[in-house]
């Protein structure tokens, strides 16, 4: 199998890197700085021509296979630059799910940045098992009137629109009884409070209130107690890593770890990040080529999850086998590693995917 560049892949990069040396480092790359100017950076990349590679064309994207997504990812982090701004999963949700009138309204200032977005899913007592939700949308004309509790949004301070989920038929099967909608996050019945992580950043996530904030019944996605097909689109996209840029940021740390080693002896916490790195970086080399080919995947986003969960949380434990308590940015890796294993549905409910849908286990 050759990864190697095209001549039409490789000029892209040669362009792309030749703009981040330009203007990279005019951007934070961590904390509260770089939440702040996150939209700034989206909407930069956007201009230059290098965000929503793989995203049609009419909405503001350039309809490019999906390894040039692979080659921004790995020149960001090559060159030191902010990740890519995580928005491919309300792309696919709002574009698979919603109709036209919505998708032409809504996906290009999403795409380039000139309207901020946030995700309005989890809820206190509803995060791995969504299906509980309790957040409702009564029917009243020609709107809805939405009341409850979201959590872990992020962006959620920043935001104009909001993809949420809420229930519209209390007496339905839960799976059977919610709705997706775009509400409009600056208007009353909405507040936002920030949540402070324990890394120190505190603008990355959010709890809103929602008490009686209305939605036209027209931004409802798809049609009423369809959310939670969209839902599924949404976390299954959310878990491939071939839409991410973790994998080439995981073995910039790595390298980084092995260089800042005195000896020729590696610690055996750095050199088992080596080998996670390197395996989960061909695992979504191979995830990529089932993508040109063609191939979706369902449950299997369970695996690629799990895999970039155990490969977070060790790279975490190297950083802080090498830097301790006294480098911040090692620190922060450590510590930011931690959430992996809980955001975008537990190793637990993977775990349980897997059994259920992959092996047939309790069938």
């Amino acid at each position: 199998m050759d990864f190697r560049d095209s001549p039409e892949e490789a000029a892209f990069r040669d362009r792309l890197r030749a703009w981040l040396t330009e203007h990279a480092d005019a951007f934070p790359t961590a904390g509260d700085a770089y939440w702040a100017r996150q939209g700034e950076w989206h909407r930069a990349l956007h201009a230059a021509g290098f965000f929503g590679l793989s995203w049609p064309a009419q909405y503001g994207g350039h309809d490019l296979p999906p390894v040039y997504d692979v080659i921004l990812d790995e020149e960001l982090a090559r060159a030191g630059a902010p990740a890519r701004p995580s928005l491919g999963y309300l792309v696919q949700g709002l574009g698979r799910h919603g109709g036209e009138e919505l998708r032409s309204r809504f996906l290009p200032g999403m795409i380039d940045g000139t309207e901020r977005w946030c995700q309005g899913f989890s809820e206190p007592g509803a995060g791995s098992d969504l299906a509980s939700l309790t957040t409702t949308a009564t029917r009243d004309g020609d709107t809805y009137v939405v009341h409850g509790h979201k959590i872990w949004t992020s962006y959620s301070d920043v935001a104009d629109w909001c993809l949420l989920l809420a229930r519209t038929d209390p007496a339905a099967p839960r799976h059977k009884g919610i709705s997706a909608f775009i509400v409009a996050m600056a208007q009353p019945g909405v507040e936002q409070k920030p949540l402070k992580m324990m890394s120190g950043v505190s603008r990355e996530f959010g709890q809103v209130f929602l008490d009686g904030a209305t939605v036209p019944a027209d931004q409802m996605v798809g049609a009423p107690g369809e959310g939670w097909a969209l839902a599924m689109t949404v976390v299954g996209h959310e878990r491939e890593p071939s839409t991410l840029g973790f994998t080439a940021r995981y073995g910039k740390l790595v390298r980084e770890l092995v260089d800042h080693t005195p000896g020729d002896t590696l610690p055996p916490e750095v050199a088992w990040a080596v080998v996670e790195t390197e395996m989960l970086r061909l695992h979504v080399r191979r995830r990529l080529s089932e993508q040109l080919d063609g191939v979706s995947h369902g449950p299997e986003g369970s695996l690629d999850k799990l895999l970039m969960t155990w490969t977070e949380q060790t790279v975490g434990h190297a950083a802080l086998a090498v830097g301790g308590a006294g480098d911040p940015d090692l620190l922060h890796a450590y510590l930011y590693s931690r959430a992996q294993s809980v955001m975008g549905g537990t190793s637990q409910i993977q775990k349980n995917i897997i059994a259920a849908r992959i092996l047939g286990l309790g069938a």
